[in-house]
């Protein structure tokens, strides 16, 4: 990517960079190739650069022409380990990695943004810090990076998630919790093995985790409030080896999702407890593990009025989309806007094939496309975001 002054062609550049990004996706915290995309893109615009010690993270600091504060916008690099079906004619050329979740093109607004504002270094009063981190998908690469000093000197963050639910031309977001905080949890039921004709010789674990993952349903919705909600998943159960055999073991695997901290301990708590008791009472023994995810993902109430008025200076009246409740999946944006101000937006970007953006298929879907269209709007708003944070009243 060169230095540019049409608008057009920075948008260009940057749905070329998202292809070439799509195209070669990369896993976790590792994303080396990304990272030189990156660096080569942001080399001609005299920024202030440096890359991770311990990720492959790039960030890169334009400093305006009259002092101020540190304003921050993040995109992530990493893919997901998913095979893409989506027939792009750039789709995926590694089977098993996919840019489903969105990142290649935040990745290229947020470059977009950096020629954009580049130009008008001379207006910016005080810096921009363009934050680019791998290992959003599960990595907490975002912690990471705060403990490497991305975050010194900030005095705001911002960063724009795509979203294919969302109508092109729209931009989604609330004050307060927007997503959700996550813990991952491993159960493993013991009982003893069998004949699969003599069951009574043994004690099958199977059916008892049936009635474990049914029962994490129940506790959801009769011991917890449904206006401070959880989400149990089990996305994965595995027992046996062959028809005619009761196996020893059966494995469980899932998620929790919760918006405060409150109902996360009340729902840790209460899966110990639910997993155990059903295991005992069938004379099974149950070891569970909880792994703790990513915190609750919450916006601060002054950065979301001001993205709330950029998107009317931008996109027009009425584009701003208040959610009424938080979004179920998590981020580690989270980790940022525990430490500075900040807010994180859904961007629309629903295909323009597709009339009703809520039957897009969603991020992580092995379908998932989005509206390039989108990528300008993502620009604009970078640069007008920043320009506007810059600008407010310390």
């Amino acid at each position: 990517m060169t230095v540019t002054t049409s608008f057009d062609d920075v948008v260009a550049e940057a749905v070329e960079l998202r292809r070439a990004i799509h195209r070669d996706p990369e896993l976790g915290t590792d994303n080396p190739r990304t990272q030189t995309r990156v660096l080569d893109a942001l080399a001609p615009l005299g920024l202030e650069v440096r890359t991770g010690r311990a990720v492959t993270s790039v960030v890169a600091d334009l400093v305006g022409g009259r002092p101020g504060p540190t304003v921050l916008l993040r995109a992530d690099t990493d893919a997901l380990p998913m095979t893409e079906e989506s027939g792009e004619p750039f789709a995926s050329a590694t089977p098993g990695r996919a840019h489903a979740c969105g990142h290649d093109a935040h990745v290229a607004m947020l470059v977009g943004a950096a020629h954009v504002l580049a130009e008008r270094r001379d207006e910016l009063a005080g810096t921009v810090r363009f934050m680019f981190q791998p290992g959003e998908e599960g990595f907490g690469g975002a912690a990471v990076m705060i403990e490497e000093g991305v975050l010194d000197g900030v005095s705001a963050a911002y960063a724009l998630h795509v979203s294919p639910n969302v109508p092109t031309g729209f931009v989604a977001g609330r004050a307060g919790p927007i997503m959700a905080s996550t813990d991952d949890f491993e159960i493993v039921v013991r009982g003893s093995g069998a004949h699969a004709s003599t069951p009574h010789f043994g004690n099958d674990p199977l059916p008892v985790a049936c009635e474990i993952v049914g029962a994490l349903q129940t506790f959801v919705t009769r011991r917890v409030d449904a206006f401070d909600p959880a989400v149990i998943t089990v996305g994965r159960i595995s027992g046996g080896t062959t028809t005619n055999v009761i196996a020893e073991r059966t494995e469980l695997a899932g998620t929790i999702r919760t918006v405060s901290e409150t109902t996360r301990s009340k729902v840790r708590a209460g899966v110990e407890h639910l997993v155990r008791e059903i295991a005992s009472a069938h004379g099974c023994v149950a070891e569970i593990e909880l792994r703790a995810g990513y915190p609750v993902t919450r916006n601060h109430a002054e950065p979301v009025s001001l993205v709330r008025d950029v998107v009317r200076e931008v996109l027009g009246p009425g584009r701003y989309i208040e959610l009424p409740t938080p979004i179920m999946g998590a981020e580690d944006f989270s980790y940022v806007l525990q430490q500075v101000p900040g807010a994180m937006h859904f961007l629309g970007a629903c295909p323009a094939d597709i009339a009703d953006s809520l039957s897009a298929p969603s991020c992580h879907s092995n379908l998932m496309r989005i509206d390039e269209s989108a990528i300008a709007d993502g620009i604009r708003l970078h640069v007008a975001t920043a320009t506007a944070a810059l600008d407010a009243p310390a």
